[in-house]
């Protein structure tokens, strides 16, 4: 992944109007500023204010199209599952739902929003390590489609309780392939160091003592090696690695009827080269063409980042000897992924005007007590004076879902546009709400 220190010369960066060559459903109008799917930004800007959270329903619909149409012109029998985690809310969900997508939760929460959406239980995943007996009953009583199991421990747990509930518990065992797909530390999910998943070379004898279990129902394996991966390569050999246990497991006498092949498809945040649907569906017929497999994907980033931005205003620009600062209205706690993971996101001036200013560097970054508040350094901004706003982008995915109410700042809007419509879907919260709940003893 990208990192946030500053480049060589902040020119190196792509420009705004460069990242916005790059995405269709963003342009600049000369009257209007920045526009998404046709709806300017300032005009909802002006009404419910910043930050806040903007979405296409458009980009959504269109990027899940085309992944499904990837794999199905690839030969291949799979089903997308959405990514609950990377943006959980209900309106994402239902457009989703919509589409025919199921759903890959890895909490209770998650899978109650799916359903709640209008996700079929049957077309639920549940993934996770630390799935709680609470949860476990909620899945099979709720009859989900298939339960990824993470270790031998979770396996007895789960036999247990199907066993008590007098259920079957369709089951894949997630197995770690010991790739490593070379993002960030943090987001990486396919090593043998990694909590996620089930040692390869235990994974075989684990699938034949679940045939033993009761309550246990084999359906196949599962793998997920990451996140924000932008080369094939680890796929193809982490699906090498899988295909080879299917072979093995069935060299035993055992069934495999599915393959998870899991998420993590990159996006070009910074114009990098990245991966396509089109790409990742040749990797899995690659590997698994001849096996005779339904594949199941849990995209997640793909789908939904580059349908969000987060829009801010500029409080001051403050002016150092060595720097000058930009310092939105949007911080952190709104957008904690520069922070928690170095991680690059364009910006870009929402005004017109602005938009055609002359470049210079500045540091973008917000209001809170934290020196890790900060957006970009050495980035190539035009002047930006109080009140101008800006756009950050590719944010629709762990953007507002990883938002918090740090520095007792309320939790910002979020808005979709759909077509030449636009509906505030969450209202900006209240000061109030920040202790709505909370009890002060008497004494």
């Amino acid at each position: 992944m990208a990192s946030l220190a500053p480049t060589t010369d902040p020119f190196d960066d792509p420009t705004p109007a460069e990242l916005l060559a790059g995405r269709g459903n963003l342009k600049h109008h000369a009257m209007d500023g920045l526009l998404l799917d046709g709806v300017p930004l300032n005009r909802i800007a002006d009404a419910v204010g910043t930050p806040t959270w903007v979405y296409s329903a458009g980009t959504l619909r269109s990027r899940y199209r085309a992944l499904a149409a990837a794999l199905k012109d690839a030969g291949l029998d799979a089903q997308p599952h959405y990514a609950v985690k990377a943006n959980d809310h209900l309106a994402i969900l239902a457009t989703f739902a919509n589409e025919g997508a199921g759903a890959d939760v890895v909490s209770e929460g998650e899978l109650r929003r799916a359903l709640k959406a209008g996700i079929p239980a049957s077309h639920i995943v549940y993934s996770g390590v630390g799935k709680s007996d609470r949860e476990l009953r909620l899945a099979l009583g709720e009859d989900i489609g298939q339960i990824n199991v993470e270790s031998a421990e979770e396996l007895h747990m789960l036999s247990a309780i199907a066993q008590d509930m007098g259920k079957s518990a369709r089951i894949a065992l997630r197995v770690n392939p010991d790739v490593d797909a070379g993002g960030h530390e943090k987001i990486s999910t396919g090593r043998a160091t990694d909590k996620f998943g089930i040692a390869y070379d235990a994974a075989a004898a684990l699938y034949a003592l679940a045939n033993t279990l009761p309550g246990i129902q084999t359906v196949g394996v599962a793998t997920h090696i990451g996140s924000q991966i932008l080369d094939l390569a680890p796929y193809r050999a982490a699906y090498a690695r899988i295909a080879e246990l299917v072979r093995t497991i069935r060299g035993m006498g055992y069934r495999v009827d599915s393959v998870d092949c899991g998420g993590g498809l990159g996006i070009p945040y910074r114009g990098e080269a990245a991966p396509s649907p089109t790409g990742l569906a040749g990797a899995i017929a690659g590997a698994f063409h001849n096996l005779d497999v339904r594949i199941a994907l849990e995209p997640g980033r793909w789908l939904v980042g580059p349908a969000g931005v987060l829009l801010a205003s500029v409080v001051l620009t403050k002016h150092t000897p060595s720097t000058r600062f930009v310092v939105l209205d949007a911080a952190m706690n709104d957008l904690v992924r520069p922070a928690m993971y170095d991680a690059w996101h364009g910006i870009v001036p929402v005004s017109a005007v602005d938009a055609v200013a002359p470049l210079g560097p500045c540091d973008v970054v917000g209001p809170i007590c934290e020196s890790g508040d900060t957006f970009a350094r050495s980035r190539a901004l035009p002047p930006l004076a109080p009140g101008a706003r800006v756009a950050l982008l590719d944010a629709g995915a762990y953007g507002a879902v990883m938002s918090s109410a740090y520095n007792a700042r309320p939790r910002a809007a979020e808005v979709m546009v759909d077509g030449e419509q636009w509906t505030v879907i969450r209202a900006r919260r209240t000061h109030e709400d920040l202790w709505a709940g909370e009890v002060v003893p008497a004494r």
